[in-house]
């Protein structure tokens, strides 16, 4: 695969292309006090809201586009990046390139009075213009962990300086967030699960560190591809690993004709999970940025697929 691999999963879906703490101790806290804890933060951000309101905003990162649509900010956005693909109304919004590389001239042409950037973000110098030039740059949390969606969050909020409205969207999110994230037993080990792509005319396994990975952890399930990162497998590979589960898009499943034609392809035909057909199938934004504020969404169709019984694929 290419220099970015999670760059080349989000391109096929276009229409062209602190906390960690609170998540370690949060079962000796009450879940009241936990409600409680969650509201600090905002209580905060309700004090910068008499600050100067941003209202010309470009976001760069699809999760932080998410972000600034889930707390009913939309209207200030004048630009993305080409990974921000949800809601589908960002895609009409002017684009400055991907995140990572994203054209400085591209974003000062739109004017802005704050850029919202994923941190993952740049290059380095490419910031430091925007800095130089007078645009104030807020670094969004994006590593696929609960708490950094937490901080991503707080961090967004601050900077929109929202309004009563927004702070209570906020604290839904958070309360949402610790609702899904919550632990479900299922009894007996965790079922072996591939995530697999094949929307490109070969197979791509997601393996440990991705974004994918780290959703299909906190489901309940065990990634049976051991590497690290996004990589090109064989249908020996893919046999071999003997998932229980698949997890896979919705193009990918289009790419094959359907969830038939996609479990009898080389390799996944002779798995148990393409035996039976216990293939999941997510959104591929929610597959790829399931650490977004619909990460519950997300949370609860992998659940079904893996625990429900009989087996379904969700959609």
């Amino acid at each position: 695969m290419g220099a970015d691999p999670q760059q080349a999963w989000a391109s096929a879906c276009a229409p062209t292309p602190t906390l960690l703490r609170r998540e370690r101790e949060s079962k000796a806290i009450p879940s009241m006090h936990r409600r409680h804890l969650l509201t600090l933060p905002l209580l905060a951000l309700a004090g910068q809201a008499r600050a100067a309101t941003p209202r010309r905003v470009v976001s760069l990162g699809g999760v932080v586009t998410e972000i600034v649509h889930a707390l009913g900010a939309d209207e200030r956005l004048v630009g993305v990046d080409q990974s921000s693909l949800y809601p589908p109304e960002a895609r009409a919004l002017p684009q400055v390139g991907y995140f990572r590389s994203f054209a400085v001239e591209g974003v000062l042409s739109l004017r802005p009075d704050l850029v919202l950037a994923s941190e993952q973000s740049g290059p380095p110098h490419a910031l430091e213009q925007l800095r130089a030039a007078g645009v104030p740059v807020v670094l969004v949390a994006s590593s696929p962990k609960v708490g950094a969606l937490e901080s991503a969050i707080d961090a967004v909020a601050a900077a929109l300086a929202l309004d009563a409205d927004g702070l209570a969207r906020a604290r839904r999110l958070h309360e949402a967030l610790e609702e899904a994230v919550r632990p479900v037993s299922h009894g007996g080990k965790p079922p072996r699960v591939l995530i697999l792509s094949s929307h490109t005319g070969r197979l791509q396994a997601a393996g440990q560190g991705s974004a994918p990975d780290a959703l299909l952890t906190l489901a309940g399930g065990a990634n049976a591809f051991g590497q690290p990162g996004y990589k090109a497998v064989s249908a020996e590979t893919v046999a071999a690993a003997r998932p229980e589960a698949i997890l896979t898009s919705t193009l990918s499943i289009k790419a094959a004709g359907g969830l038939a034609g996609f479990a009898a392809q080389p390799g996944i035909a002779m798995t148990p999970a393409g035996r039976e057909k216990r293939i999941i199938v997510l959104d591929d934004l929610l597959l790829l940025l399931g650490f977004g504020p619909r990460l519950p969404q997300a949370l609860a169709q992998v659940r079904a697929g893996l625990f429900d019984a009989p087996a379904r694929h969700a959609s």
